[in-house]
């Protein structure tokens, strides 16, 4: 890809791509400083900082945690965006955030978690959703895709993960924003309109 495709990628999809920049920055941010700033997770509703409802999903603890997020935010967010517009796509991002940072929370009792994770699957369920009650080709997903994420899902339920490879895995904010991805794509399917949507 030359430098105009980049371009041209970035200015049809400014929210994915500055959700991209921040989550690369959020890497960055665990990397050099350790501890982390406490100001940083997440802190439900206390002391009126509220946008420490959605910072966590910026945090993420390794290169392979970043680029894996990152990927799917670009082939999923961009449909999308692309399709729906930039106001969209940030409020499913924002409602998705926050609702798995908060569940993620009550399930386990501790604010040290973060990641894209859970926003991913949101996406994930929406666009599963919407092209189920209502098909389009920009919704339509790869073949086995749903079925792949949900073992993911399971498996990483299963706790190998962290006794094999010590990899502690935010299950509630992946299965929260499961959910709450099936619901609001179940929404915008039987209430919204087709004028932004191309067959």
């Amino acid at each position: 890809m030359n430098d105009n495709h980049w371009w041209s990628l970035v200015k049809s999809n400014p929210v994915v791509a500055l959700l991209i920049c921040g989550s690369a920055i959020g890497a960055l941010v665990v990397e050099v400083s350790q501890p982390i700033p406490n100001y940083l997770f997440y802190n439900g509703l206390q002391e009126g900082n509220y946008l420490r409802l959605i910072t966590p999903i910026f945090l993420h603890f390794g290169l392979v945690h970043l680029v894996f997020n990152c990927l799917w935010l670009a082939i999923l967010g961009s449909r999308i965006e692309t399709q729906q517009g930039a106001l969209h796509l940030l409020f499913l991002i924002l409602l998705s955030g926050a609702g798995s940072n908060m569940l993620q929370y009550n399930w386990s009792g501790s604010m040290y978690f973060g990641g894209m994770s859970g926003v991913i699957y949101a996406l994930l369920g929406y666009l599963w959703i919407l092209h189920k009650l209502k098909p389009h080709s920009y919704t339509a997903l790869p073949s086995g895709l749903m079925g792949f994420m949900l073992g993911w899902l399971l498996l990483c339920m299963t706790g190998i993960l962290e006794v094999a490879l010590g990899i502690a895995v935010a299950n509630a904010a992946h299965a929260g924003g499961l959910v709450i991805g099936l619901i609001l794509g179940a929404v915008f399917a039987l209430v919204g309109s087709d004028k932004n949507m191309s067959p």
